[in-house]
């Protein structure tokens, strides 16, 4: 999890906002890292565990990522949560809950779907805190900023 909240720092660096993926193989490799890059890339799908997907996907060569392991500074949302599971990685291992958008129980819980052809093991609150306060001051501080450059565009000359 240290490794993704790396991951998210470069993001918050990018002013993206601050989530940081590393898919692990069942041997430990580091198979991909990744930070979301929505704005950057201008892409609503750019988001960490996509990103991350797509680069495991290409280094092995195969879309089936079996036997993986997903560590994630934020639950996943239900898009990536959709992706995950076709990818049919086996573990998700999260910082903290998405209660707006999260698809590994906080708002659904696509994981442990039985009517779809594959579950995954989810474990959240690892680094609970540290992935919590990142995104928290993230967008603290992105609301100051809009506050402040709002009141400098409202003052008469």
């Amino acid at each position: 999890m240290h490794e993704a909240l790396l991951e998210a720092q470069q993001a918050v660096r990018e002013d993206e906002v601050p989530v940081g993926a590393v898919l692990v193989a069942g041997d430990g490799t580091v198979l991909a890292r990744a930070h979301n890059q929505t704005i950057a890339r201008c892409d609503p799908t750019a988001h960490a565990e996509i990103l991350a997907l797509r680069a495991a996907s290409r280094a092995v060569g195969n879309y089936r990522l079996l036997n993986t392991t997903l560590y994630v500074t934020i639950e996943p949302c239900i898009m990536c949560m959709g992706a995950l599971l076709q990818a049919r990685i086996a573990r998700i291992v999260f910082g903290a809950k998405d209660p707006k958008w999260g698809g590994a129980g906080s708002c659904y819980n696509l994981a442990a779907d039985t009517g779809l052809n594959h579950t995954i093991d989810v474990q959240g609150g690892v680094l609970e805190n540290d992935c919590r306060q990142l995104i928290q001051a993230f967008f603290r501080d992105k609301r100051l900023r809009i506050k402040r450059d709002k009141q400098h565009t409202d003052i008469p000359e």
